[in-house]
C-alpha cells in the first residue's frame, strides 16, 4: 500500500469551478457553484476501493452528519481512471454510496481536469473552503491511517470546521492527509 501524502495547494486559494456528473442521480450534471455550502464547503477526493478511504469513510458520514446542518456541505469526487481500476467506476460509486450509507454528493471526473485544477494528489485529499470558495484548511482528517491503531476521531477537520463556525482563525500547522495516489490515466 504506498501512501502518497497530498500536495498541500495554497491557502487563499479560490476553489476551482467544476460540473459534474453525479452517478447517483442519473449522472445528473452537478456544479460546485450549485452544492457548496452556505458557510463552508469539503472537497474531498476519494475512490470506492481504496484502503486509507475505506479506514474512514464511516467518520466522514458521520462528520456529514453532524455539519451539514451547520452550513458546512459536502463534495466527494472520484477521479481514478475506470479503465485500469474498474472497482472505482460510476456504477460501482453508487453501490459504494449505498453500501456506506453517506448523503453527500459523490461526483465522477473522468476526465481528471478536476483533480489536476485542485492538485489532488492522494484519496482521500481533502479541501475545506470559506463561504467566498476561499481555501482555508488542507491536508488531513486525523491522525488515524490503516494499521497505525489510532482512533478515528476527525479532529483535524472538526478543529477547522469549528473555527470556522466560530469565525477563529485556522490552525498554522496544517498536515497533509495520507492515501493511496489517484490513478491518473
Amino acid at each position: 500500500m504506498a501512501q502518497t501524502p497530498s500536495n498541500m495547494l495554497a491557502l487563499g486559494t479560490k476553489a476551482p469551478f467544476f460540473e459534474l456528473p453525479n452517478p447517483s442521480h442519473s449522472s445528473e450534471i452537478q456544479s460546485l457553484e450549485e452544492l457548496k455550502g452556505e458557510k463552508g464547503t469539503l472537497v474531498i477526493f476519494m475512490c470506492n476501493h481504496c484502503p486509507f478511504v475505506l479506514h474512514v469513510i464511516d467518520k466522514l458520514a458521520e462528520l456529514y452528519e453532524d455539519y451539514q446542518d451547520k452550513g458546512i456541505e459536502f463534495i466527494a469526487i472520484n477521479a481514478n481512471d475506470v479503465e485500469k481500476y474498474p472497482d472505482d467506476s460510476p456504477e460501482k460509486m453508487i453501490e459504494f454510496q449505498l453500501d456506506k450509507k453517506f448523503d453527500f454528493p459523490y461526483l465522477f471526473d473522468e476526465s481528471q481536469a478536476v483533480a489536476k485544477a485542485y492538485n489532488a494528489a492522494c484519496t482521500p485529499d481533502f479541501y475545506f473552503f470559506d463561504e467566498k470558495l476561499d481555501l482555508i484548511y488542507r491536508g488531513q482528517m486525523d491522525d488515524s491511517r490503516p494499521g497505525n491503531n489510532k482512533e478515528i476521531t476527525g479532529e483535524d477537520l472538526i478543529i477547522a470546521f469549528e473555527n470556522l463556525l466560530a469565525g477563529a482563525p485556522q490552525e498554522e500547522i496544517q498536515r497533509p492527509s495520507i492515501g493511496c495516489g489517484i490513478k491518473w490515466k
